[in-house]
């Protein structure tokens, strides 16, 4: 366990790495003259130690040499390091100042710290030792064993000062090729299809894409949806082919039928209405600036000479105004993007110094005619006004909280990360109902409490442990040879059922899984010397060491099973009976249970559920207090490891039972006041509006993935601001001149020394500053924003259509301009490009194909029939349908658009000509038109500031790192080692259940991000997933260790230290350097993976740490047991007898092994953090060429 906030009480200042304490933080006796006090003996001589000192170093010098670094830095000749001793002095009384004295000893004094001998197994004192402390050194065993660490200190100990103490250790080897072979099973499931790129692949995936199109479109809504999609654009197709129409809508009356395509009638009616304002409004306010641009240009014969320039300018600026707006706000996309096709239409048809006002009702007329059409059909034609969507997402809600409460699972990983989605997804649908105008039968509020009571009850499944030996019905025929089955071996012990410590139920072959008991492996094998340490993740080609079971230990685990096992099993049944009855209600609300489910066979009597429920939960109480008060049960669990995992097992049920009573509550009260359908305006908070946008608007913008990824990591960075404190120590207190010299601290508390913190803003600029300096700061503000991807997306939007619109304004070239209308090709800059994603290889290849077979078809349905409407429409429903279902439903949207667009503008541009000169001219020309358009909007994306996906996985995993050191501070702060009086309350844990739900969807936005590396083309070799999916998983346990840990603190807290200030402050260096270890890996860590540099050899050991602060509690705890006994020995008032420390409940034991065992946890996972950073970047040794780097670490080609 890890002990007192640092960040409280004593500030981690990391020193430079220049200064001299940083390299060597314990002094190495390099003379056998060295006189050190004996902490066992303090009234004895120091004479002893220093001749046993000598004699033991002496013999040790005969060992093999190696370069270690000095205090100094420099090179030099040392013993072994288990030959040196290892040094560390600390004060008997830390919470008195050093005397004049101590400027001779410098940092060092006694220490009551005992040495390596005397192991916690050996305290002597009548209380017993804690089962936390106890049970944790079997865990940090594995992650020890063979380092050949010499933790004698003689009593004396280096307190630095104040400052962080890091124990060094050497790198163990590993079983690269078998741990890379393990990663494998961690990839996401889109890795674990062929490579999009194999040619040996694409055809027959592309016939398995077509087959799975068609089955979607026949059996589900998709073929509605692509019905009222191709509706509309048929219709206004064939109204466009209608001569008395097309002549009324003029030459550019193909305009209707793109305005029926980019705000296609495929939506809910809230979404279509939002599109048709936002489309309309654009539209007028591209071809009003458009409009002003040509009234200035032609006002004056000065003007009308630089039209050009004019129109350049005008369209230079609101092109820029635009791509800018449409980065910053998501939500007006539709606007923006009808906007600047307006503005491109107006200053580049048709342009000449006469101007034709015409054009302008020429594009506004058809493109208002294309909305009506689109708004009438997703009105009458099977309309959706979002109810379905949001029972869609209920639905597939209820159905995953089923599966989590299939326990054991088979595969538990993949259950997580459904779940973890499921989280993610239950706020996407509630954000999605409340964007634009809807008809439900779910009032908001109702949605938004059901949604909140739903996350509660994916967040308990989250904490299940998914293996167990509960449920096992094994039988003890004698002694020794208790048996599950007859496939179970007849030996001494019995072998359980591996259990799954870690808080979700990881893999049981994942490498860093906690139910094996050699993370790092416990033997050194032959062929490594003595110093060497040979460290294996992998469980395969080793056996799992046996759990021995005593006696005792069996008849408590038969006894907890006894009593716990039928309730248990009963409260599973229950809760999942409860999970398909609220489905079907929420269904039958809705009115989508026929086509959704579930079967009529599920019964929706929610109060006959709800009974049998809070029966349960009744039964299960009264067997649990029958267990704990049976006094077969152990009174400690130190020796019971079994017993304990059964408990944690157990209880996390119990509360996943009081979230499901909960939402059966809620739904039953939704069932009560059942309402018909209303209609209900917008009520999401428009500040986050304007940042957001519909589901289906997402999908037709392209990059969802990016989008979403870069959505979740802006809200990260917005929330963990207010948490990345910046420390501010108070300055020193002079003593008073007349106060002694011995009494410095005159009466200072911990407390009266502790500074605090402050927000960064706040540190770089006072409110008190003056009016100049924040008038500088907000200066600077501005600047700083405009460095963003926002005005960068801007800058290459304007770059690229300035450049291909100059021949439309020169005489030269105005002909050919004009008669081909080449001005698609600004336009087609605009649609194609994106503020996040330019496209691969591939979306360049595909799109230009889509480019080209439109326009080859458009020209063969005009020329078939010499452009015969019937013919023409018969080729449009042919090509039309799957292109438009590209567009819409599928996950390549702008090469479905594209498409689109080529083959509506060649068709019907050449039945506006009458074919002439040729339809084959008309064709090739808007061909090359709209190709140049698409080639020159990605290959821009490619060149100014490119989106390289495998580069913003190793940034995302970099801010990760960072986050979570943030949020193992804040836990450590406010959860573990709080002062008196600052409990966390309620409202703590609602704001770290959000901060968790938020890096809950980081992690899922990583995963996604992460397989879109598989569709980029690298030069250095193929991009090797394996390590980037092995440190994403590595990352999220950590995560899910400190989860565990905020959790088991709300039910266990070590009173006798936070009320004892004696053993606080003998704690305190020791909890320091435990949490300053992990804080200052996630940092080194972090800022190698954010610059691309390779990761330290040597890095502060976390094990150490943690090991020395449990040593140090152990004998805090055997102190504190004394002490009692004492005082139990003497009267005591009942107050004293009733306090926490004398009356520890047995939940509160079984938690205090939770607790700590998850911190142990973090260590782990955080040296699976360091070896798999180590694989990605490379590791850096004292050798710059490279020579020293032995253990085959980092790899050139998983590095991105």
């Amino acid at each position: 366990m890890a002990s007192h906030d640092p960040f409280t009480s004593s500030p981690i200042t990391p020193t430079s790495p220049r200064d001299d304490k940083t390299f060597n933080t314990r002094p190495i006796l390099s003379s056998p003259q060295t006189h050190l006090p004996d902490p066992r003996s303090h009234a004895s001589g120091s004479s002893s130690v220093a001749n046993a000192v000598s004699n033991d170093f002496d013999a040790q010098t005969k060992r093999r040499r190696r370069l270690t670094f000095t205090r100094t830095g420099r090179h030099e000749e040392k013993a072994d390091a288990q030959a040196a001793k290892h040094i560390r002095l600390q004060a008997l009384n830390p919470g008195t100042k050093s005397s004049a004295s101590s400027i001779y000893y410098g940092s060092f004094n006694h220490s009551p710290r005992r040495s390596r001998a005397s192991s916690i197994r050996n305290f002597t004192g009548s209380g017993p030792t804690s089962p936390r402390v106890s049970i944790n050194h079997s865990h940090l065993q594995a992650l020890l064993q063979n380092l050949n660490m010499d933790l004698e200190t003689y009593g004396v100990e280096e307190t630095r000062d104040g400052f962080f103490d890091g124990s060094f250790s050497k790198p163990p080897k590993l079983n690269r090729d078998e741990l890379l072979e393990d990663a494998e099973e961690l990839l996401p499931a889109e890795f674990k299809k062929k490579h999009p790129l194999s040619p040996k692949h694409f055809l027959p995936r592309q016939w398995r894409d077509i087959q799975s199109v068609v089955r979607a479109v026949t059996t589900t809504r998709s073929g509605i949806k692509l019905a009222k999609s191709f509706l509309g654009f048929f219709i206004a197709y064939v109204l466009c082919l209608i001569p008395v129409v097309q002549i009324w809508l003029g030459r550019y009356s193909y305009i209707m039928v793109l305005s029926t395509i980019i705000n296609h009638s495929g939506r809910t009616v809230g979404a279509q209405f939002d599109g048709a304002f936002q489309t309309s409004l654009g539209t007028a306010a591209g071809l009003g600036w458009g409009a002003f641009a040509l009234w200035l240009s032609n006002s004056t014969s000065v003007a009308s000479r630089g039209y050009g320039g004019i129109l350049a300018a005008f369209l230079v600026v609101f092109m820029g105004t635009n791509a800018a707006l449409r980065s910053y706000y998501v939500r007006i996309y539709q606007l923006v993007l009808s906007a600047g096709i307006a503005v491109i239409y107006t200053c580049l048809a048709d342009t000449s110094q006469a101007v034709a006002w015409g054009k302008l009702f020429d594009y506004g007329i058809p493109w208002l005619l294309g909305q009506a059409i689109c708004l009438i059909i997703a009105c009458v034609v099977l309309p959706d006004a979002g109810a379905r969507p949001l029972a869609v997402s209920l639905h597939t809600a209820l159905g995953v909280m089923q599966d989590g409460l299939v326990l054991p699972n088979p595969n538990p990983t993949a259950l997580h990360r459904k779940l973890a989605l499921t989280f993610v997804n239950l706020s996407q649908a509630y954000r999605d109902l409340t964007l634009d105008f809807s008809v439900s039968r779910f009032p908001p509020s109702d949605v938004a409490a059901l949604r909140n009571l739903m996350q509660a009850v994916v967040r308990s499944l989250l904490s299940l442990r998914m293996e167990t030996v509960l449920f096992d019905n094994f039988e003890r025929s004698d002694f020794g040879s208790p048996t599950r089955g007859a496939n179970t071996p007849t030996r001494g012990f019995y072998t359980p059922t591996p259990l799954s410590p870690t808080p979700r139920g990881d893999d049981p072959d994942s490498p860093f899984s906690e139910s094996s008991s050699e993370v790092f492996n416990l033997h050194s094998p032959s062929g490594y010397s003595a110093g060497e340490t040979f460290a294996d993740f992998n469980k395969k080609n080793r056996n799992r060491p046996p759990v021995i079971r005593t006696y005792t230990g069996e008849k408590a685990v038969r006894l907890v099973t006894g009593k716990l096992a039928q309730p248990t099993s009963k409260l599973l049944a229950r809760m999942k009976s409860a999970f398909e009855r609220c489905d079907a209600v929420l269904m039958e609300m809705s009115g989508y249970r026929q086509w959704l489910g579930p079967p009529v066979t599920v019964s929706s009597d929610l109060i006959g559920i709800l009974t049998k429920l809070r029966k349960g939960i009744i039964k299960y109480d009264e067997a649990e207090e029958s267990l704990m008060d049976n006094p077969a049960l152990p009174p400690t669990y130190s020796d019971h490891p079994e017993v304990v995992e059964l408990f944690l097992f157990i209880h996390p049920i119990r509360q996943a039972a009081r979230t499901v009573e909960a939402l059966l509550v809620k739904v039953m009260e939704m069932q009560q006041s059942q309402q018909k359908s209303k209609i209900y305006p917008p009520s999401y908070p428009f500040t986050k509006g304007i940042q957001r946008t519909n589901a289906q608007v997402r999908h037709d913008r392209g990059g969802v993935t990016a989008g979403f990824y870069f959505r979740s990591q802006t809200q990260l960075a917005r929330t963990m601001r207010g948490m990345a404190n910046v420390y501010k120590p108070l300055p020193h207190q002079k003593a008073p001149p007349n106060m002694d010299e011995k009494n410095e601290s005159f009466g200072l508390s911990r407390s009266d020394t502790m500074g605090k913190y402050e927000e960064e803003e706040d540190l770089a600029l006072d409110r008190n500053a003056p009016k100049k300096r924040k008038i500088r700061y907000r200066l600077w503000l501005i600047l700083h924003r405009l460095q963003g991807f926002e005005m960068r997306f801007a800058l290459k939007v304007v770059v690229v259509t300035a450049l291909l619109a100059i021949p439309g304004w020169l005489p030269q070239t105005q002909h050919w301009w004009n008669r081909n209308e080449a001005w698609w090709a600004v336009a087609m800059v605009w649609i194609m490009s994106h503020p996040r994603v330019g496209g691969n290889i591939q979306d360049l290849f595909t799109r230009a194909l889509c480019v080209i077979l439109g326009a080859v078809w458009g020209g063969l349905a005009y020329g078939a029939k010499n452009g015969n409407p019937f013919v023409m429409a018969a080729f449009a429903s042919v090509y039309m349908l799957p292109m438009i279902y590209r567009f819409t439903q599928s996950s390549h949207p702008r090469s479905g658009i594209v498409g689109c667009i080529s083959f509506v503008v060649v068709s019907l541009a050449a039945k506006a000509d009458e074919g002439l000169p040729s339809v084959a001219q008309i064709a090739w020309t808007r061909g090359v038109a709209f190709t140049v358009g698409v080639v020159a909007a990605v290959v821009v994306s490619w060149v100014l500031w490119p989106f390289v996906a495998r580069h913003e996985l190793r940034k995302a995993l970099a801010a990760n790192m960072v986050y979570m050191s943030i949020i193992y501070r804040g836990v450590v702060a406010k959860y573990v080692y709080y002062e008196k009086g600052n409990e966390p309350g309620v409202e703590d844990v609602r704001k770290s259940e959000m901060l968790e739900g938020r890096l809950r969807e980081g992690f899922v936005r990583i995963r996604q991000l992460m397989a879109l590396t598989r569709h980029e083309i690298r030069l250095r070799g193929p991009f090797d997933p394996l390590p980037y999916s092995a440190l994403i998983d590595a990352s999220e346990r950590f995560f899910e260790y400190l989860v565990s840990v905020r959790q088991s603190s709300l039910f266990f807290h070590p009173h006798y230290i936070s009320n004892n200030d004696q053993a606080a402050e003998t704690l305190l260096n020791y909890r320091r350097d435990a949490v300053a270890a992990i804080l200052m890996n996630l940092y080194v860590l972090a800022g190698a993976l954010r610059g691309g540099r390779k990761v330290p050899r040597y890095l502060p050991s976390p094990a150490l740490a943690r090991k020395n602060l449990l040593d140090k509690m152990a004998e805090v705890e055997a102190d504190s047991a004394r002490d009692r006994d004492r005082d139990l020995s003497s009267p005591i008032d009942d107050d004293e007898s009733s306090s926490p420390v004398n009356g520890v409940s047995r939940w509160s034991m079984i938690y205090s092994y939770s607790y700590s065992r998850a911190l142990t946890g973090c260590v782990r996972e955080l040296e699976a953090l360091i070896f798999w950073s180590k694989e990605v970047l490379g590791e850096m040794g004292f050798d710059p060429n490279g020579a020293d780097n032995e253990y085959g670490i980092g790899m050139p080609v998983s590095r991105a």
